[in-house]
């Protein structure tokens, strides 16, 4: 029998209980380290999920010899130097999205994982999602016929603080790095390819950082994705996709979804919706994949690779430029 695959978790805030309670679905895993900058926190976390290590340093946990793989979820402006942290370690890392601030530190992690032969991916799991393996059947099948256009959501109503990692500059704030990475992740994934070109319209807020984004990409083939990402008001948070035969609806939340629907337009063609329920959270299955691929000694999965995450982060780095956000820090 395999030998459990043992987890550590640098930063034990929401996402980290979400990936948790995904690793207990996972037969062979378990989490045996977290580090957070709050001894209390880590403990509490280690209670709550039967693990054994609780550090208040970060340095510790990347260096116990019983972590096999580091998970990062910490805020969006220290994945670079917690991930770099256990890359350096000798630790094959999952980082949370964005992967990086920018293009910049997503190549500098990208050299160090291949230099140091360590698997490196970003946590994009709505790629993995049972249900966008029924979505792209559909879409290889010809089901919906030739894409014309895509168009989708992801709003909520955020109150408003300057110092929150929603708003804050300092934390890499905005929406487009949040979420608008998700209607980004999800047009790729349906075209196979980045834009070759976009237009964009930002409201930025008292903080200086993007509170709506909105989106118009243009791809090589004519096709057009739409999207707008805000923290300002609830939208619907579906994604469409339609073709010159009908549609396909990615229900909400679009980016954790587990249903989808075909419609064809042809006549006598009713409506057919799939559901494809989660085993746990829905992060076991980006979990899995990094077990799978670090077992098998790979450097990055297929699914989620070095080169889609850097050309990911160069994508809203062109796009915030666009819209005149840079970091304090960059």
């Amino acid at each position: 029998m395999t030998n459990p695959f043992q987890w550590g978790i640098i930063s034990p805030g929401k996402i980290a209980h979400t990936f948790a309670k995904g690793v207990e679905a996972i037969p062979d895993a378990k989490i045996v380290s977290v580090a957070s900058s709050s001894k209390e926190r880590a403990k509490a976390f280690a209670k709550e999920y039967g693990v054994a290590n609780a550090y208040d340093d970060y340095e510790a946990l990347v260096t116990d010899p019983n972590v096999d793989a580091v998970y990062v979820s910490s805020l969006h402006h220290q994945h670079f130097k917690h991930t770099l942290m256990a890359l350096e370690a000798g630790k094959p890392v999952l980082c949370e999205k964005p992967f990086t601030v920018n293009a910049a530190e997503a190549k500098q992690l990208i050299d160090t994982a291949r230099e140091k032969n360590l698997f490196l991916m970003e946590a994009l799991w709505t790629r993995f999602l049972p249900i966008y393996s029924v979505v792209r059947d559909w879409l290889d099948e010809g089901r919906i016929g030739e894409i014309k256009f895509l168009h989708s959501t992801f709003g909520f109503r955020a109150k408003w603080d300057k110092n929150s990692r929603l708003f804050n500059p300092n934390l890499a704030g905005g929406s487009l790095l949040d979420i608008g990475i998700y209607p980004l992740a999800v047009s790729q994934f349906v075209l196979g390819e980045f834009p070759k070109s976009f237009k964009v319209d930002a409201l930025l807020g008292k903080t200086g950082v993007d509170e709506r984004f909105s989106a118009i990409l243009r791809y090589e083939n004519g096709v057009s994705s739409q999207f707008t990402s805000t923290f300002l008001a609830q939208a619907m948070n579906d994604f469409y996709i339609y073709g010159d035969k009908g549609y396909i609806r990615i229900h909400p939340n679009f980016w954790g979804a587990s249903d989808a629907t075909l419609r064809l337009m042809k006549k006598g063609k009713k409506k057919k919706t799939i559901s494809k329920p989660f085993r746990a959270t829905g992060f076991e299955y980006q979990t899995e994949e990094a077990m799978r691929c670090i077992r098998a000694g790979l450097l990055e999965s297929p699914v989620v690779s070095h080169e889609y995450t850097l050309s990911m982060m160069m994508l809203m780095d062109a796009m915030r430029s666009e819209i005149g956000l840079k970091y304090p820090f960059e």
